[in-house]
């Protein structure tokens, strides 16, 4: 069996923890903590080291998920998540312009720590809104040839075609 080291990041909020849990088949490990609206990140919970899920593609390829915190801060902990990647998924909250600001920040941060495939996943955007993805594409100047892909973080179809697309990427990358 074909294992790979698959890493969700993003930034804070935009939905990564519900994106691992909403398809791993084991019971996900995650280290939120409640955020104090003293810290300006306005309340809630947030993952202050890891969240860790799997999901079986198929009898050969399992997917072990990595979601990184969202905030910089942590970025010692993208670092240590990022070892041994064979690729990442870069999830953006749409409706968030300062979701989408930060994401660029970390696409180039994941980029010049590893060269592997990723693939963009704007979440809360459906399927056929091309304009919004027009809009994020253009203001995280993204190449044509990265993925952008719809997503809704709460619904395991949608996150699975996220996987397998950069499942995809990755298999491209090999050959």
């Amino acid at each position: 069996m074909q294992s790979v080291k698959v890493v969700v990041t993003g930034p804070f909020n935009a939905g990564k923890t519900t994106f691992i849990k909403s398809v791993s088949e084991i019971t996900v490990l995650s280290t939120e903590r409640q955020v104090s609206d003293v810290s300006g990140e306005g309340g809630g919970e947030t993952t202050v080291a890891m969240d860790f899920g799997r999901i079986t593609i198929s009898d050969d390829v399992v997917l072990y998920l990595f979601g990184t915190p969202g905030q910089e801060r942590f970025s010692f902990m993208w670092e240590t998540l990022s070892e041994g990647m064979l690729g990442f998924v870069l999830l953006v909250d749409a409706d968030s312009q300062e979701s989408i600001s930060d994401a660029a920040s970390m696409i180039e941060f994941f980029t010049n720590m590893s060269d592997v495939p990723f693939v963009v996943a704007a979440n809360k955007v459906r399927e056929g809104d091309t304009a919004s993805l027009n809009g994020i594409r253009t203001r995280l100047s993204l190449a044509d040839s990265v993925p952008l892909l719809p997503c809704d973080a709460r619904d395991k179809d949608g996150v699975k075609a996220v996987l397998l697309g950069l499942l995809y990427e990755i298999l491209d990358s090999m050959s």
